[in-house]
């Protein structure tokens, strides 16, 4: 695992020999929120939310019911991510749903006490060589960006 200036996280990057794919997992800084573990699940559970998490660049966002929603951020295609996972109150996965690309975006949520709680963002996904390298940069901006936002969303 590496660190960037930032204190961003960055990849651990493994080569899939049969499908000559590179598996590419990134990770977002740790964020301290003043809320509990529990509330702070609560917000991540509820999809509409992450609207108000979303960079400046957003060109669309839509809810597509209870588990399910569509953004896109300017310049990039729409993407769809589903709730597939919920573990309260440590933990909550999204998945692409449908599209090219596979990939999961994690909230790992950590209680630090009654009222503080700490939350990082991974994302896992496996790309051939030239996707990965061309959506790295985005992508950990992105999950950056979504985790920040939290400080002020939440």
């Amino acid at each position: 695992m590496l660190t960037q200036a930032n204190g961003t996280l960055i990849d651990i990057v493994l080569f899939n020999k049969n499908t000559n794919n590179i598996q590419m997992n990134l990770e977002s800084p740790k964020v301290t929120l003043q809320k509990s573990a529990q509330d702070t699940f609560n917000f991540l559970s509820d999809v509409k939310n992450f609207e108000a998490l979303m960079p400046e660049n957003i060109s669309k966002f839509e809810v597509l019911g209870d588990d399910k929603f569509l953004f896109a951020l300017k310049g990039m295609p729409e993407i769809v991510l589903k709730k597939k996972e919920a573990i309260a109150p440590n933990k909550i996965v999204l998945g692409a749903a449908g599209g090219k690309l596979d990939f999961s975006l994690t909230g790992n949520i950590t209680a630090i006490d009654d009222t503080t709680s700490e939350v990082q963002l991974t994302f896992a996904g496996e790309f051939n060589a030239m996707m990965a390298m061309m959506i790295k940069g985005p992508i950990s901006k992105f999950i950056e960006t979504l985790a920040s936002n939290m400080k002020t969303a939440i």
